[in-house]
């Protein structure tokens, strides 16, 4: 892991704190740390990080809507870490654009080998949209009302002119939507059709992807129109939705 690597602990908890701090620290990380989502806010405009770790239970403004807002802005990985374990908070907390979710009590050894993979996975996803060429591949697949998809670049073209490269896990996912406008289709019916993906095959891929997938569709993640969740079956793709503007 390079030695520039910046992480952002984020709990009002200063015991839990300090333990992740200095683990990090121990392990070469530049670690910053908050209390609350504000002075997180805070850190974060005065300077980059590549993860934010960031708990759940935070006092006035929550982890949850922290990780929508920093959604709408920024790439930064996030893994959320909570005291409950409640499949629905883990899924939305995905949905919201967070990349992995944890519960309390947590191994650091488990949640530092989570940090290397998600950071890396940042970083190549970013050098892959800062080396895509600008001008798209000519032959588009419409996805929705204001967005088409250039297979060949792996590109998504926006109304407004905006390009947006696709990880090629993303691209799959898109392609297996494309395939089946309209239908309910389960995570494990989608994780199948996800070839030579780069993320580990587990229950919490396709939520990742779909998150991922509604931001550079700029599908509000809070009221999705493009991905629909079928609470208890999976995913509903809406091709002729239009994203927010």
């Amino acid at each position: 892991m390079p030695l520039d690597a910046k992480v952002l602990v984020v709990d009002d908890d200063a015991l839990t704190r300090a333990c992740l701090v200095d683990y990090f620290l121990a392990e070469g990380y530049e670690v910053r740390e908050a209390g609350t989502a504000e002075e997180a806010e805070q850190q974060l405009a005065a300077e980059a990080v590549d993860l934010v770790l960031l708990d759940i239970r935070l006092p006035r403004k929550d982890g949850l809507t922290l990780t929508r807002e920093l959604r709408v802005r920024s790439e930064v990985g996030i893994i959320l870490v909570s005291g409950r374990q409640d499949e629905v908070e883990r899924i939305i907390g995905l949905e919201c654009g967070a990349d992995e979710y944890v519960t309390k009590p947590f191994n650091p050894r488990e949640i530092l080998a989570r940090a290397k993979n998600l950071i890396r996975r940042v970083r190549q996803a970013g050098a892959v949209a800062s080396a895509a060429p600008a001008v798209p591949a000519p032959l588009a697949v419409p996805v929705c009302e204001g967005a088409v998809l250039h297979e060949d670049a792996r590109q998504l073209a926006h109304a407004d002119g905006a390009v947006t490269a696709l990880t090629e896990g993303e691209f799959q996912l898109l392609r297996a939507f494309l395939a089946h406008p309209g239908q309910t289709m389960s995570r494990d019916a989608l994780l199948d059709q996800i070839r030579n993906r780069e993320w580990v095959p587990s229950d919490r891929t396709v939520d990742v992807l779909v998150g991922r997938l509604r931001r550079k569709l700029h599908d509000d993640a809070a009221n999705p129109k493009i991905i629909l969740t079928v609470h208890g079956a999976g995913y509903r793709f809406n091709p002729s939705a239009r994203p927010r503007a």
